[in-house]
């Protein structure tokens, strides 16, 4: 057990880049029964940070409840950490980052706003996640790239994609017909230069959020 910390860790962020940020147990997303496990190999502290959606049984409100009560701290960001932090912040797990108050708030409700395929043994995303399609068309319409009308009809065309079919390619296909087409041209531009991460901005927050705590244990 490295210092007493476990971080579960696939597509939101990459390895490498993490281990820079903090010295865990990375282990591959979470499935139902991992965080029992975690706490029973010795974790002190945990991250959850990605999660099996729809693969495998996802992680249980009780399992993390069980872990809070046995004096471990869990913290959720993201994706799958996110949602459960949300759900259960009231109840001691601690939430990071702009999607988990999203979800607490409201703005955000659906779990396939953080879904996305990837590559089961690179963890590389193979589709775009719904809220950072969202962040681009965001940045995209404050930058005057597109216009209102533009994004309402890319946001709604991605919505309605199925979360492994997303990927800004099919999401500018999707919307012909419901924006202007030179405005669809300009985001797709603007998207492979300039593409939000808001699940990897957020994993790399609650992993400066780990270290923090840690050296104060």
């Amino acid at each position: 057990m490295t210092r007493g910390v476990v971080v579960f860790l696939g597509p939101s962020c990459d390895r490498e880049t993490a281990r820079a940020i903090l010295d865990a147990d990375y282990r591959p997303p979470a499935k139902r029964g991992d965080i029992t496990r975690a706490a029973e190999d010795g974790a002190r502290i945990i991250g959850l940070i990605d999660g099996v959606f729809f693969q495998d049984c996802a992680v249980a409100h009780r399992e993390i409840l069980a872990v809070l009560r046995a004096g471990v701290r869990v913290i959720g960001a993201s994706s799958m950490g996110a949602l459960r932090a949300a759900e259960l912040d009231s109840l001691g797990m601690e939430g990071v980052g702009e999607i988990y108050r999203a979800y607490r708030e409201g703005r955000l409700v659906a779990d396939d706003e953080v879904a996305l395929l990837f590559d089961p043994e690179t963890f590389i995303p193979l589709s775009e996640p719904l809220v950072n399609i969202r962040a681009t068309i965001q940045q995209a319409l404050e930058c005057n790239v597109i216009g209102a009308d533009a994004a309402r009809g890319l946001l709604e065309a991605a919505r309605e994609l199925y979360f492994p079919d997303r990927t800004y390619d099919a999401v500018v296909e999707a919307a012909e017909g419901k924006a202007d087409p030179e405005d669809l041209t300009r985001f797709l531009a603007f998207a492979d230069e300039h593409a939000v991460d808001r699940k990897r901005e957020d994993a790399l927050l609650a992993l400066e959020y780990i270290r923090d705590i840690r050296g104060k244990h």
